[in-house]
């Protein structure tokens, strides 16, 4: 399949999704494939993203963290 087939089918199966939540992840992923993070995140090594999880786990083992409930409560009043 061509790349402009392949964008049509795209955008195609995109305008059937009704999904909110589904639509800003794609959005999000526009995002940080125009700004070069997906890049990033994606050459990202194995060394690096065992460090980003322990650094993770330690904050959460440290209490250094906020529910989704909190994140929710603080966008919801904006």
């Amino acid at each position: 399949m061509s790349l402009e087939n392949r964008k049509i089918k795209f955008v195609q199966d995109f305008l059937d999704i009704e999904s909110e939540a589904v639509i800003s992840r794609f959005e999000s992923l526009l995002e940080a494939e125009k700004e070069g993070r997906f890049d990033q995140i994606a050459s990202m090594t194995i060394e690096r993203q065992h460090e980003r999880i322990d650094r993770s786990e330690s904050d959460f083992a440290n209490n250094r963290f906020k529910t989704s409930s909190e994140l929710i409560s603080k966008y919801d009043s904006l």
